[in-house]
């Protein structure tokens, strides 16, 4: 059993109603940590949930801190909210740099798993920003400079290209994904699943660690309900992931 931080995956939506000359707005909140979560869960794996909104004030602040857990999952939340605590960014006080203390857990035996989304890797208008911060060096995969998302409308289907445990053993035909975040592997990273010429799932170490990628959504809308919900596929490769990450 692996214990499991999965930071992110949650959003907060305004919407603004115009009805003739009046309007008003509603919110909501929305977890899209379900499907991960209950993947995990399934397999025996210890899972908690950091929410997207919770990330800059509660994200462990340093490699002690970090030692609760055998995996750290970031999906779909940017540099930013990892590293600008609100006594860094709103009280203007130094405080410790989270990224780095990340990358130091990770040398030192921890496992990272990057999951894509429009804030991980580099995003929507570059805004997750990871490749200009020392995580980048953690990742088996270079990130692109400029907005790196990639649309599939029509969708794509993964293909398994080595036999890896990672995989966790997945078998058969995969659904279709909706989209992904292009990335370009490195000369170590061993690219165990691709999405039309590009890694889907790649994997790598970093000193006595290991770090992986995911590049598409472990949820909607990247991710259909085809996908993350009702395909048993979904558990092996998430599943695969954390157990090779914490081994």
């Amino acid at each position: 059993m692996a214990r499991v931080l999965i930071a992110g995956e949650s959003w907060i939506t305004q919407s603004t109603h115009i009805k003739g000359v009046d309007s008003f707005v509603t919110s909501s909140y929305v977890e899209g940590v379900a499907p991960l979560r209950t993947a995990l869960t399934s397999r025996g794996h210890e899972v908690a949930h950091l929410p997207a909104h919770l990330v800059p004030s509660d994200f462990p602040d340093d490699r002690a801190a970090l030692e609760a857990y055998d995996v750290v999952v970031l999906s779909d939340i940017g540099a930013n909210s990892v590293q600008l605590a609100p006594s860094v960014f709103e009280g203007a006080r130094p405080g410790g740099d989270r990224l780095a203390a990340l990358r130091d857990w990770v040398d030192a035996g921890g496992g990272l798993l990057m999951v894509g989304g429009y804030l991980s890797f580099t995003g929507f208008e570059a805004k997750a920003a990871y490749r200009n911060t020392v995580l980048h060096e953690v990742l088996p995969v270079d990130l692109l400079p400029e907005d790196d998302r990639v649309e599939l409308p029509a969708g794509a289907r993964g293909q398994v290209t080595a036999d890896h445990p990672a995989l966790g053993g997945v078998d058969g035909e995969w659904p279709l994904l909706l989209g992904y975040n292009r990335v370009r592997p490195r000369p170590a990273t061993e690219v165990v699943a691709t999405i039309g010429d590009d890694p889907l799932i790649a994997v790598g170490t970093y000193g006595e660690g290991r770090s992986a990628v995911f590049t598409s959504d472990c949820s909607p809308h990247w991710a259909p309900p085809e996908f993350c919900e009702q395909w048993p596929g979904y558990a092996d490769v998430f599943g695969g992931l954390i157990d090779w990450l914490a081994a």
